[in-house]
């Protein structure tokens, strides 16, 4: 079998729920698979094509499940296959480091695409870049080591209970950016333009994490209906309970965000409009105020003889119309709320 550099594969090895060893050589998984008590995980960072090949070829993976592994992009799905079970999902991270390039309209979600080889004994995953961490995983599976004993399904639930934990970070990370914007909505100093960029750039966002969070109710209730398939004991129907009423949660909690955002989106345009009424109004009052003095020194301008021509009298009295006429118009005006 082909050597894998140390960092592109891991490997460990359970036997009656108890830890025998881990990494391993990679030579030394079939080894191990020969045992019946053994229960075998390997993990492969960007594996090439080749080496997935490999070890395709000797534990038995369906082609078409292998080429979904290696594929550029794939949707999230469970796939049963004659010998084993193959299972694509997506890790989620939303990006807070400041960065320039972020501040336009471009989305701060980064997401991990994670493949899953179920077989009776052991478990492959592969991962194809991205900032998720398979230390999480062995964290969690070292917090419950009463439940190695149960097989594949336990190691299983583990990593889907993990993702799932990632992704409920990531929709309260999306949340608490709602409550910001919903903050400096209604603030009396709006930046419109920044409001518009970031709803904007949520419901992209939103968007493109409906796309991996809503296919995992079916991923959930596949391994739980593939449960006799994979030796799943009534020890982990509980566990696989709880993993899907949180899938569930995350689910509606998306759909809330995005019915949120929208809801944002449209106020943010209702707010524009009153806003502009607002300064219409204004512009208006004011231009019936400076209209006054115009009008009056308009009339007086005048080359026709009038009372008080080429006399001080005069000025005294355009001077009294204008501010008196000016006056009354301005507190009928903030009367009405219009300045």
């Amino acid at each position: 079998m082909t050597t894998i550099h140390n960092g592109e594969v891991r490997t460990r090895v359970w036997r009656h729920g108890k830890l025998e060893a881990e990494d391993f050589p990679f030579a030394d998984v079939s080894e191990h698979l020969k045992d019946p008590d053994s229960l075998v995980w390997v993990d492969l960072l960007d594996p090439k094509p080749e080496r997935l090949l490999d070890l395709a070829e000797e534990l038995g993976f369906d082609a078409f499940a292998v080429e979904d592994a290696l594929a550029r992009s794939e949707r999230t799905k469970a796939t049963r296959y004659p010998t084993h079970t193959f299972l694509t999902v997506y890790a989620t991270h939303l990006l807070t480091t400041p960065d320039p390039a972020l501040e336009t309209y471009e989305s701060r979600l980064a997401t991990t695409r994670v493949s899953a080889f179920m077989i009776p004994g052991c478990l492959v995953t592969v991962r194809r870049g991205g900032p998720f961490d398979m230390q999480d995983v062995v964290n969690r599976w070292d917090a419950n080591p009463d439940l190695v004993k149960y097989g594949t399904a336990a190691l299983l639930h583990g990593l889907l209970d993990v993702i799932v934990d990632g992704q409920f970070d990531t929709i309260r990370d999306l949340d608490d950016a709602i409550e910001d914007i919903e903050d400096g909505l209604f603030a009396d100093e709006a930046h419109t333009k920044t409001i518009q960029r970031g709803v904007y750039r949520l419901r992209k966002e939103l968007v493109q994490l409906r796309r991996v969070v809503l296919p995992m109710r079916e991923i959930v209730n596949a391994v739980m209906h593939f449960r006799a398939e994979h030796g799943i004991s009534a020890e982990l129907d509980s566990w696989y309970t709880d993993l899907y009423d949180h899938v569930l949660r995350a689910a509606e909690w998306t759909e809330s965000l995005r019915d949120m955002v929208t809801t944002i989106f449209e106020t943010n345009l209702s707010l524009q409009d009153a806003r502009l009424n607002t300064v219409m109004k204004k512009l208006t009052g004011w231009a019936a105020i400076i209209a006054v003095p115009t009008a009056v020194t308009g009339w007086y301008g005048m080359n026709v003889p009038y009372p008080g021509v080429g006399e001080r009298t005069g000025l005294v009295t355009v001077a009294i119309v204008i501010a008196l006429s000016a006056t009354v118009l301005y507190l009928l005006f903030k009367r009405r709320d219009w300045l």
